[in-house]
Parts: C-alpha cells; structure tokens; sequence
C-alpha cells in the first residue's frame, strides 16, 4: 500500500509516531502472510525440523492447512524438540490431513531426497542449529522444483537470549562451507557461554547445565551456532542464489523470508532495510 506523503504528514500529526507504526503493521503484518499463502496454496512441502506452532492454525503463518501435503525431516528419531517420533506414524502436522512421510536425515544431507521433488521447503527456527547453514541451503535448493519455494523462519537477535552476541559475518558461514563444517563444530562455543543471556531462557538452566549442554551439542542440536539480523539473513539466502519475494519481522524476534528457486541473481538490497517489529 502506498500512501502519499501528504496523508502520512496527516497521520503522523494526528496519531503520533506510534500510532502511525501501529496501523501501518495491522495494514502490512496480514498482508503478508496473505501474500506468502497465495503463494504456498495446494503445493508439496518439506519441512526441516518441525512441526512448527508457527505454521499452525493458531500460528504466525498459518501454513499447514494451505500446503497439500507436508513431509518432515529430523536429524534423529528422538530429538529435546520432539521427543521420540514414530517413523511408522508418519509425520502428523495438521488435525484433519493425512500425515506426511517422516524421513530422519541431516538438514545438510537429504540424499534420500531426489532433486526437483518439493514444491516448497519450510523450516523455522532450525537454520541458526545448522553449522554449515550454506551447505543446507544448497541441498534444500536441490529438492524444490523449478521456481520452487524456501519459507524461513529465524531468530533476530535483538529479541532473543542472543542479543549480546555479534551478528555472524557472512565470510564466516562461507568458511564453514569452504571447510566443510559439521554438527560437532565448537567454534562458537566460547562465545556462547560468555554472552548468551541465561536470563532470557530458563530452559537452559545454571551456566554449568547450559555448558554441558552445548559440549553436547552434535547429540542435541540446541546451539545456535549463528547470530542473525535481518540484512545478515538476507545475506545468506541471497548468497545461496534464492531470489526473495518478501521479507517481514514479527516481534518479538521473528525474521521471515520467502525465496524462491531462481537460476538468476538479482538485487535483493531492498529487503535488506526491514527492521524488527516491522511489517
């Protein structure tokens, strides 16, 4: 929606800065996700990770009941996010919708995954746990269709127990690529445990408990091996040769990107300009 900059003067006299704020996110914020579920209707999806509230009736982006059929993938059939999964169930994502096939592979290796065999890949707050987050974007590539789409979801961390850390540089992520990085990578690891805000997540427990946990982490997967703001997000999807169609923030600290396949690159700096809380 464009609005003349007379009206805005108008409003912004009238409203105050925050009130403006406040109609422009309840104008823009559905918008959004309308946009994003024209674009995802009746298609087949892979999902990282998962399930997701996020993409729930009841989420952010209600997805699940839009998408034809959502398969699922976990690096292990027990997981501190899902607990024990019944392969044989299959993956159960939406009340009312036969369940999804459930594969157990890496997000770094889906070699079980011909190419071209997705519509769309989603993946929500799972990509910050990668430690070779390029190398996952290229296989998550592979398996979508021509003009297919990649629906992200990560953490900003202005909003999150990462807030006193550094964003992670997009040479960084190249290097873990270059030097094929894996799950057991403790690179970050010092940094972690000087900065990480155990105030914000209780679930974490004492500095001790939170330590092990970490030294655990090629088991539990609960790092976040990288720090994202919105442009360092745009970055790396760009990097990764996905051409974005939108970008959007949702307090409390939720960056979203939908890409799509595209064999040509093109400038995104324009989504690079969205700040968190807006829409």
């Amino acid at each position: 929606m464009n609005v003349p900059a007379s009206l805005r003067s108008i409003a912004k006299r009238v409203l105050g800065p925050r009130g403006v704020e406040f109609v422009r996110r309840g104008l823009h914020g559905p918008t959004a996700v309308k946009h994003m579920q024209r674009k995802l209707a009746g298609k087949s999806a892979l999902e990282i990770g998962g399930p997701s509230e996020i993409f729930g009736d009841a989420g952010l982006l209600p997805i699940y009941s839009i998408l034809r059929s959502v398969d699922n993938c976990l690096f292990s059939a027990r997981t501190i996010w899902t607990g024990e999964v019944q392969i044989d169930r299959g993956f159960q994502y939406q009340p009312g919708k036969n369940p999804g096939n459930q594969l157990i592979c890496e997000a770094t290796d889906l070699s079980t995954v011909v190419d071209s065999s997705y519509e769309v890949v989603l993946a929500s707050h799972c990509l910050e746990h990668v430690a070779n987050p390029i190398r996952a974007l290229e296989e998550w590539k592979r398996i979508l269709v021509k003009a297919g789409f990649l629906l992200l979801v990560l953490p900003h961390k202005d909003g999150t127990f990462d807030w006193r850390r550094p964003v992670t540089p997009l040479r960084h992520m190249i290097q873990d690529y270059e030097r094929n990085t894996t799950e057991d990578d403790l690179t970050h690891l010092p940094e972690i445990l000087a900065l990480h805000d155990l105030e914000k997540d209780p679930p974490a427990g004492s500095l001790e408990q939170f330590k092990q946990r970490c030294l655990a982490n090629s088991a539990n997967r609960a790092i976040h091996h990288h720090v994202f703001d919105t442009t360092a997000a745009v970055g790396l999807v760009e990097h990764a040769g996905f051409q974005l169609t939108r970008v959007a923030t949702f307090e409390p600290f939720h960056i979203v990107i939908l890409a799509s396949k595209s064999g040509k690159r093109t400038n995104n700096s324009r989504f690079r300009r969205v700040k968190l809380g807006a829409v």
